[in-house]
């Protein structure tokens, strides 16, 4: 070999060998999907214990459902996961839960393995992000790992698996009572979709638009305040206080809804909240749970914990509660 070939290969092998160790620790952080079926065993407090699976045909989500089909129908939740990972058991234990309580979770991302448990955060309420007035834009972000349209796909499943007979879903699904959450970068594609006129609801987990401007933040997601106006249906937006990042894009998101009911409401417990710190996601699911009976089951002891001047949630001092239009 020539010396200054020599010389250019010897320079560029460790570069290649970083790459090369780079993909071996992604690889390992990203272990490949699971194959269709069940996932682990059901789990849940609720009155049908819940199981993941995935659905030979939605492979690229992640169904939450009671083993056991009740004898009633299911309302149907959409999930995005946080950092719009490509991961639809990261809130396996919250999804779980809320499935059990008699509902069709489809979250989107491949089965790639659950998040581990995690020691619940001192609480605080020390801001870490600034008030968010309005800036520069940042640079344009890649693509996400999930899109937005993965949860409009997981809507479409279930409205298609309603109608075949030969489907486990056939005429056990309430594909008129829908509802979409998400989590941070989730929570933005739970917003992007709310507008899709068979969604009657929305929960927006530790997130909101961003202040600054469609491209200012961590996700590629470009969605500006405009998609708010779009809200057909009552929104919840539940967050970890002061100290959660996306505490002021959610409080100013809720500023200025002004056509639905809203409500907004935080624990100084940060931007993870509780979905990895209790065994069914703490005080997350118990929220969850209520909103969804409530809003898609029509069940008033549930309204309860959100209405009136001494709702439920208003005497609970853990939390810090707003509403417009409840």
């Amino acid at each position: 070999m020539p010396i200054r070939a020599a010389f250019r290969a010897r320079r560029l092998f460790p570069a290649l060998l970083l790459a090369s160790l780079a993909g071996a620790v992604l690889a390992q952080a990203e272990p490949p999907p699971l194959p269709p079926g069940p996932i682990g065993a059901p789990a849940g407090t609720g009155p049908w214990p819940a199981q993941a699976i995935v659905e030979p045909s939605l492979a690229n989500h992640v169904v939450y459902r009671p083993a056991a089909l009740p004898g009633r129908l299911l309302p149907v939740l959409l999930w995005g996961n946080g950092g719009c990972r490509d991961n639809g058991l990261g809130n396996a234990r919250f999804l779980r839960e809320v499935a059990s309580h008699g509902y069709l979770v489809v979250a989107a991302g491949h089965a790639r393995g659950e998040e581990p448990m995690r020691p619940a955060p001192a609480p605080t309420t020390k801001p870490v992000a600034p008030a968010g007035a309005p800036g520069a834009e940042g640079p344009a972000r890649g693509a996400d790992e999930t899109q937005a349209s993965q949860l409009t796909d997981g809507l479409d499943w279930a409205v298609a698996q309603n109608k075949l007979r030969s489907s486990p879903y056939f005429h056990r699904l309430d594909t008129g009572s829908v509802a979409v959450m998400g989590h941070s970068c989730g929570g933005l594609q739970a917003i992007a979709i709310a507008a899709d006129p068979r969604v009657r609801t929305a929960m927006i987990w530790n997130s909101g638009i961003y202040n600054r401007g469609a491209a200012s933040g961590r996700s590629g997601i470009l969605l500006t305040k405009d998609a708010l106006a779009r809200i057909h249906g009552p929104i919840a937006y539940i967050n970890g206080g002061p100290a959660d990042i996306a505490y002021a894009n959610a409080l100013d998101d809720f500023q200025r809804i002004d056509r639905v009911p809203a409500l907004f409401a935080w624990l100084p417990v940060g931007h993870g909240g509780t979905f990895f710190t209790a065994p069914n996601g703490g005080a997350y699911a118990d929220i969850a749970i209520a909103w969804l009976d409530w809003q898609l089951k029509r069940d008033r002891k549930a309204g309860a914990m959100f209405l009136g001047k001494n709702c439920g949630l208003c005497r609970d001092s853990r939390w810090t509660v707003q509403r417009k239009r409840l």
